[in-house]
């Protein structure tokens, strides 16, 4: 046998290991390949990437990572939830700013200039854009705010609609044919629509909607006022002793639902405003009778419908609307889900309450004492949110992340 080479030499037991491959040592496409898979409900993941290297901040910052990414997972995520609801929680430092609940480490960007006294509560949230309103002051302000870049905006209402015993409101994205993943910070439409009452006690309802708001959202609110509505739709007549439900209308097919009630027997009846026609009407709930008000919420479905969805004790009942052949509409029962089968009731004798959905899925939020949960009605799927304080409704607030939207100190800190 041939001789060691270095015979003086004894091997070490402790052999060093390699280290591993600089962060440049992949091709950038498959570096890419990787980052798609970091799941997007959780923006943590990307921005801790972005701080590896240059290599990797630059991939992910690239103009063509971004829809790539979004392309990949499809829906937004759910970053965080709202409530109209005010809290004395300590976590909230000021009273007057959006109740805003996240369930990721994504923390939102409260503008630094002062909020001023009014007290601000979320009515609506879609294409990533929150829509505040103030319930302290008449004529109702509105605000349209951006929770991942800080920015909003200042409307002034519709004094033609009116909107002193109620409204309801929403803010949409005003680009055509948009896929709703990204334009957040694009231009964007605001739907009112406000109850009043005359001298015989009678309820009326009317509605308009905003041209379309494309200006500097830098400015804070108070220097960007917008107040170009367009005329109000006649006049429909909801009866007497009507009131609006605390939440957020849902959007299907170029109209948006709201729920309200009649005081008199408890019955819920649903508003129509159809955007295209700039036209309002009523339509019936599939339940009859006294319902309570928080067992019900309308949902806008995954195949483009209108659902209502009810609970009594622990069973849910679920309905959606759709044309039949003679193309007229109609209630048909989707499907009956017993609760107490499926979520953890450690109290039998109290009641669920339905508190919200997600729009364009089957996901809605019930809750129960300090616990929320959120349920696929599709796969029966659940998982629990918080136990921190009750929630009245709940918005949720769904959008992509991206490191290079909003990169802050305090964000790594997250």
């Amino acid at each position: 046998a041939p001789a060691p080479k270095f015979p003086h030499r004894k091997p070490s037991p402790h052999r060093p290991t390699m280290p591993p491959p600089p962060a440049s040592a992949l091709p950038d496409e498959l570096l890419e390949e990787v980052f798609f898979r970091l799941p997007p409900d959780e923006p943590e993941h990307l921005l801790r990437a972005s701080l590896v290297s240059k290599v990797w901040l630059g991939l992910l910052s690239a103009p063509r990572f971004r829809p790539r990414y979004r392309d990949f997972h499809g829906a937004p995520p759910m970053l965080g939830i709202l409530s109209s609801r005010r809290s004395n929680s300590v976590d909230e430092v000021e009273d007057n700013i959006p109740h805003f609940i996240p369930t990721t480490k994504f923390r939102v960007r409260i503008p630094g200039d002062t909020w001023g006294d009014w007290r601000y509560a979320a009515r609506d949230c879609r294409h990533g854009r929150v829509l505040l309103g103030n319930e302290t002051y008449q004529p109702v302000p509105l605000v349209v705010w951006d929770p991942m870049t800080g920015r909003r905006r200042e409307l002034d209402p519709p004094f033609l609609v009116g909107g002193a015993h109620g409204y309801g409101a929403a803010v949409l994205c005003a680009v055509a044919g948009c896929d709703h993943r990204a334009c957040h910070a694009g231009p964007f439409q605001v739907a009112f629509v406000g109850v009043d009452k005359i001298k015989d006690g009678e309820f009326f309802a009317s509605a308009c909607v905003s041209s379309p708001v494309t200006g500097d959202w830098s400015k804070p609110c108070h220097y960007s006022h917008y107040d170009e509505w367009s005329e109000p739709c006649s006049r429909l007549h909801l009866g007497s002793n009507s009131f609006w439900a605390e939440m957020p209308p849902v959007f299907v097919q170029g109209a948006l639902y709201f729920k309200f009630m009649s005081q008199e027997d408890d019955h819920i009846a649903i508003l129509k405003y159809d955007l295209g026609s700039n036209c309002l009407s009523l339509i019936d709930a599939p339940l009859a009778g006294s319902v309570l008000l928080n067992a019900t919420i309308l949902m806008a479905m995954d195949y483009n419908s209108l659902g209502f969805a009810h609970v009594d004790k622990f069973t849910l009942h679920l309905w959606s609307r759709q044309r039949g052949s003679d193309k007229i509409a109609s209630w048909a029962q989707r499907s009956v889900i017993n609760l107490d089968n499926l979520l953890p009731i450690q109290n039998p004798n109290k009641r669920f309450r339905l508190i919200g959905s997600v729009e364009g899925s089957d996901i809605i939020f019930v809750t129960m004492g300090l616990h929320i949960y959120e349920i696929s009605l599709k796969t029966l799927r659940w998982k629990k949110l918080q136990k921190r304080e009750k929630l009245c409704d709940l918005i949720p607030y769904m959008s992509f992340y991206n490191p290079q939207e909003r990169v802050i100190p305090s964000d790594a800190a997250h």
